[in-house]
């Protein structure tokens, strides 16, 4: 490992090697069960972004009516696959969809396939290109989940972990934010973050957690085998999950806010890590 590397923060015993009422739109909705529900696909781009990665589609619902634009490529593309194509009038998607934003059609799949943190590191041993891994710790908002996929898409991140408890997973809405890319992105759910950060730190790769108290970003080494972890929307990345961090960055604050969203947040690191990678390879 570089010499030139921050000295790690050193953690105290340091390891290295009643529910609520349903909403009369969801007691509206039609067609599909609970559990089925839990797999629909909203919007254009990401029932597009299904399509194109060959994912498993049980059936489109699409509103009634003439295809226009985008939306007749999408139906010509299912139909070649023999995609089931369900029309239904306007009111009944909107009383079906969970985003609001549908655009016409909604993609009924089979349940989210997460992947295996071994799957990821093999396909980057297989390409031999550096680990580049997103590392959410307890993100909430689906928004703010979906956008940060969409951004590690964009940014060639070769994955994205997340917890299986106190984390948003894969919705409609994720997806929906995401534009789609969540159909291709790699997406890990595992029982314990701070674990697994030790298990990428063993695989090579640098953990950098994007906190307010780190050293100044542009002066950080964000170069080679990284892992990006960032944190909860309100109190940031957990206590134990910062004591297995190698180094803390931050974003300079100069104005009047002391904070960005926490997918901004991601996608300014994101991008300053490409910017690394695109002046080392000139």
């Amino acid at each position: 490992m570089k010499n030139n590397r921050p000295k790690k923060r050193q953690p105290q015993n340091p390891q290295r090697g009643e529910m609520p009422q349903k909403s009369e739109k969801m007691q509206d909705r039609p067609a599909v069960s609970q559990e089925e529900t839990e797999n629909l696909f909203e919007g254009r781009n990401a029932v597009m972004e299904l399509l194109n990665a060959e994912k498993t589609i049980h059936r489109l619902f699409v509103k009634s009516g003439e295809a226009d634009g985008s939306l007749r490529v999408i139906l010509a593309k299912a139909k070649e696959r023999g995609i089931i194509i369900t029309q239904l009038a306007k009111d009944k998607l909107d009383a079906m969809s969970e985003t609001g934003r549908h655009q016409g059609i909604i993609a009924l799949c089979p349940p989210f396939e997460y992947a295996e943190l071994g799957e990821v590191l093999r396909n980057c041993a297989r390409t031999g290109e550096e680990p580049f891994i997103i590392v959410l710790d307890k993100i909430f908002d689906p928004h703010n989940f979906g956008a940060i996929i969409r951004t590690a898409a964009a940014c060639g991140a070769h994955g994205v972990i997340i917890p299986k408890r106190r984390s948003v997973g894969i919705t409609a809405a994720v997806v929906r934010a995401s534009a789609g890319a969540a159909a291709n992105m790699p997406i890990v759910r595992v029982a314990n973050i701070a674990q697994t950060l030790d298990i990428l730190k063993k695989a090579g790769i640098w953990a950098v957690g994007a906190e307010a108290d780190g050293d100044i970003m542009y002066n950080a080494p964000l170069t080679g085998a990284l892992a990006l972890v960032i944190g909860n929307e309100d109190e940031g990345i957990s206590r134990l999950v910062k004591e297995k961090c190698d180094f803390l960055v931050s974003i300079p604050m100069l104005g009047q806010m002391s904070s960005l969203n926490a997918s901004v947040a991601a996608g300014v690191a994101m991008y300053e890590i490409v910017r690394r990678k695109i002046n080392v390879s000139k």
